[in-house]
């Protein structure tokens, strides 16, 4: 009895703001809506409509593109911006201190980082001055802004952090003792890297693997500046139908992009059991 009482609270929050306003995307989800309306009713047409159009492939195509290039990315130099931090710095207090630094971008809005590649990106940015100047190129690179290439750039600076801290956490975790041991029966920095650092960092590559999809597949404020409103992801999609107040479309489509990200997690969690790094 005493247990419930202390788990009440947090189910009384989690209920209110969590449970109840998606069971309510799930019902508007299966209401009807005309051009200036929105009606009560229980039909599939929202849902039939988004399974039998070939947007909707194409936009969730993108969106997983997307999610796993970022993913790639973000796991590249997540993991060893985490390696230099745990095992090349051996002060505690300058592991603090560049584990703070590369927390300092996040003092400020996402929005005035993600923007704040467009200058520098443009065709008379820094980068194509730059490169002009060192005659690298003879003309500016149009593909460097408004592309895939600057939404997964702005994608890789917003979320690598989220990678870097569970990946961080789980080496600082590690027992140098087996490091030392790898050495002793004469393995390489590479055999020790491969069979002893990454399987004992699987769960926080999970963790941060979970964080990174999650939060790519729901973004759509980057992909509409990044790209000048010429690429379109699921975040996106759901975006438009709002502003066009269709709710019922909206909900129905945040429902599948729930449902998809609940089942990419679900088969992510069937390789790693991340319960070892709570």
């Amino acid at each position: 009895m005493i247990g419930w009482l202390q788990a009440a609270p947090l189910a009384i929050v989690l209920a209110c703001f969590l449970v109840l306003p998606i069971g309510m995307i799930a019902i508007v989800s299966f209401w009807g809506a005309t051009e200036f309306s929105i009606y009560p009713a229980f039909q599939f047409d929202n849902y039939r409509f988004l399974f039998s159009s070939p947007v909707t492939y194409s936009v969730f195509l993108n969106t997983f593109k997307y999610a796993a290039i970022t993913w790639a990315c973000s796991l590249l130099i997540g993991f060893a911006v985490a390696y230099f931090l745990a095992f090349h710095i051996r002060s505690l207090h300058w592991q603090i201190g560049l584990f703070l630094l590369c927390t300092i971008p996040f003092w400020t809005s996402n929005i005035i980082r993600m923007i704040s590649w467009i200058p520098f990106l443009g065709r008379n940015g820094i980068a194509n001055s730059a490169l002009i100047s060192w005659g690298v190129i003879d003309e500016p690179l149009d593909w460097l802004l408004f592309s895939d290439f600057s939404v997964i750039l702005a994608f890789v600076h917003l979320y690598t952090l989220f990678m870097v801290v569970p990946i961080f956490n789980s080496m600082m975790r590690i027992d140098r003792s087996l490091l030392e041991a790898a050495r002793d029966n004469g393995a390489s920095g590479w055999q020790t890297l491969w069979n002893v650092i990454i399987p004992l960092c699987k769960p926080g590559i999970m963790i941060g693997t979970i964080f990174v999809v999650t939060l790519v597949m729901g973004d759509f404020i980057t992909v509409r500046f990044m790209s000048g409103s010429q690429k379109a992801n699921v975040g996106r999609l759901i975006s438009n139908d709002i502003s066009l107040l269709q709710y019922p479309s909206a909900s129905a489509t945040a429902i599948i992009l729930l449902c998809t990200v609940l089942i990419v997690i679900a088969i992510l969690l069937r390789f790693v059991d991340i319960r070892k790094e709570l």
